[in-house]
């Protein structure tokens, strides 16, 4: 057994029940202490039974699930702790079908557990910087599999998919997000955004990046339409191994995510690749799923609308 996992019988030891579960969460969420969720105070609070807390100040009752994404949910939190080791080893994810398998419950609750655990995938990274390459992809069914009525008969290509922006520093994190467009606009409106200035880009020669060379950052381009991918340090090789994995994933594990929901897969995407590093300790990996989890509480309604 490698050094740096643990197995799912070992988290099963560690993790047996509720109880256990519900001390881990308290110990990683609230390291002083238990805190209301209304008035963040650590004081004139009452311990009561299972789990919960009586803050006299709000007159609140609560326990570590309140304003997480674990509120309001019936699912046991041991259960809770595996799905969310499953999703941070699995490199390509886990579908509802399998997780519901995997936890014993419906896949309608798994597909509610998954979408809520993405969520607290979604956060504000630092801006990247140094070497950052950029490249879009796009997300989506191929034409040529759609029924008869459901075709867009408009093109080949990019019809029908939704664009994704991924930038990748070269030793560093990434960020991916769903954009409108692939216009200059959206582009370099998300170099601007997430990239510090002075940093070197690195991209294709699509035109949406033209005109980067100057505007407070080095660009450098590859001529993929020429068959060139890489001319000594240049190339976006690093990127379209995320679109790589990204798309395996897409299409083997989870088959089709509507526009609706694509951003949050791609959230999933980009934090297992910045905190599911098999170098780092499956438990380190866990933590930091953990502490992504307060104040990313979802509710089906909204889920749904």
């Amino acid at each position: 057994m490698s050094k740096s996992t643990i197995s799912t019988f070992q988290l099963f030891e560690m993790f047996p029940d509720e109880a256990t579960a519900r001390t881990y969460l308290e110990s990683r969420l609230w390291p002083n202490g238990s805190v209301c969720p209304t008035c963040a105070s650590g004081e004139r609070l009452t311990q009561r039974k299972n789990g919960f807390y009586r803050c006299n100040q709000c007159q609140l009752d609560f326990t570590i699930r309140t304003g997480t994404i674990f509120e309001r949910s019936h699912i046991p939190l041991h259960k809770w702790l595996y799905a969310m080791y499953l999703l941070v080893t699995a490199r390509k994810g886990i579908s509802s079908m399998q997780l519901a398998k995997e936890i014993g419950v419906t896949q309608k609750s798994a597909w509610f557990m998954l979408h809520r655990l993405r969520e607290a995938c979604a956060g504000e990274l630092e801006k990247l910087q140094g070497t950052v390459e950029v490249d879009e992809a796009f997300f989506g069914g191929k034409e040529s599999n759609k029924h008869e009525s459901k075709k867009l008969r408009a093109g080949r290509g990019s019809v029908g998919k939704t664009a994704v922006v991924g930038l990748r520093e070269r030793g560093g994190k990434v960020i991916a997000k769903t954009i409108d467009a692939t216009d200059k606009e959206a582009l370099q409106g998300a170099i601007f955004e997430h990239v510090e200035v002075g940093s070197q880009i690195m991209t294709d020669e699509a035109s949406g990046y033209a005109g980067l060379a100057g505007l407070f950052f080095d660009h450098d381009t590859v001529a993929h339409s020429a068959g060139e991918y890489r001319r000594g340090t240049v190339h976006t090789n690093s990127i379209e191994s995320v679109w790589a994995v990204m798309k395996r994933g897409m299409h083997g594990v989870y088959h089709h995510a509507s526009p609706k929901h694509l951003s949050r897969y791609v959230d999933e995407f980009t934090f297992r690749l910045n905190e599911g590093d098999v170098k780092r300790h499956t438990l380190d990996r866990l933590e930091s799923f953990v502490e992504a989890v307060d104040g990313k509480r979802l509710t089906y309604a909204r889920l749904i609308q």
